[in-house]
């Protein structure tokens, strides 16, 4: 039976600081400005999800093959991610849709809630993929990837890379012509029903003019590649992107190691001959 959508349903329904780095950026870099993460064999790691602390996400599509088609396709998942957002207590701060991947930025209120979201999703999304376009089997490359974020200074730095995807992309020149993402919200100050300001990006201004206002002084520039490098990889890792501090507190609270391993043989190991 092929899913349909209702026809009230199109694809305009999802609308109703300082640009250097941080001071302990370094902490993602060893003494060659290389980063720590690059070139690294890791085993897979628990993902992390705290209550209260943003997460990036990215899900790409299969052997990075297309997972959105059309504007309906893309309408779809956007009614579906607020839908499933909305009953697992997640607040979506900002986002961008591509051909064949998404990224998210969210605030989960319990440490379930972007699990039980991305698995209602996914299943949802993939049900209608496969119907409205006659195909069978998966969609989704494996299990989507994700990192902790400090939210002050990296939330905004996090958002700005998100919203620039396209632009990287080569799609549009400007972040502001592309439809499928949260930049309208961000810097134009346009209502959407998926977004939820973080408290961060709300400290922007007094009002919903001069909070788009200030954000959008923050794109005239592209990111560093320290910082883009930086965001990839902690999301790539699941390490933690921020600050020392930051960084030690995650790990109590998860239990799980925020650091890359080194690879070669653990101490006292001795290989036999």
């Amino acid at each position: 039976m092929r899913t349909k959508i209702a026809p009230t349903f199109n694809v305009w329904n999802i609308w109703g600081q300082s640009k250097n780095l941080p001071a302990d950026y370094e902490f993602w870099y060893m003494g060659n400005r290389t980063p720590v993460f690059q070139g690294r064999e890791m085993a897979r790691l628990s993902r992390v999800c705290i209550p209260g602390i943003p997460l990036h996400i990215i899900q790409r599509g299969n052997n990075r093959q297309a997972c959105f088609a059309s504007d309906s396709d893309f309408a779809a998942y956007a009614c579906w991610l607020e839908e499933h957002a909305a009953k697992n207590s997640v607040a979506i701060h900002a986002w961008v849709f591509m051909t064949n991947h998404v990224h998210l930025l969210v605030t989960p209120s319990a440490a379930d809630g972007v699990p039980r979201l991305m698995q209602a999703l996914g299943r949802r999304y993939v049900r209608y993929f496969n119907d409205a376009y006659g195909r069978t089997g998966t969609l989704w490359e494996g299990r989507y990837k994700s990192c902790v974020i400090e939210a002050e200074p990296y939330l905004l730095l996090c958002q700005r890379y998100i919203e620039l995807n396209p632009v990287r992309a080569g799609m549009v020149v400007s972040p502001k012509d592309y439809h499928w993402s949260s930049y309208r919200a961000n810097a134009l100050g346009q209502s959407a029903k998926l977004w939820t300001p973080h408290k961060v990006y709300q400290q922007l201004g007094k009002t919903t003019a001069e909070r788009a206002g200030t954000y959008r002084s923050l794109f005239p520039d592209e990111l560093e590649p320290a910082a883009t490098e930086a965001i990839r990889g902690a999301t790539n890792t699941g390490m933690a992107l921020g600050s020392y501090r930051f960084r030690d507190e995650i790990e109590r609270l998860s239990g799980r190691r925020m650091t890359i391993l080194k690879r070669g043989p653990k101490a006292g190991y001795t290989r036999r001959r």
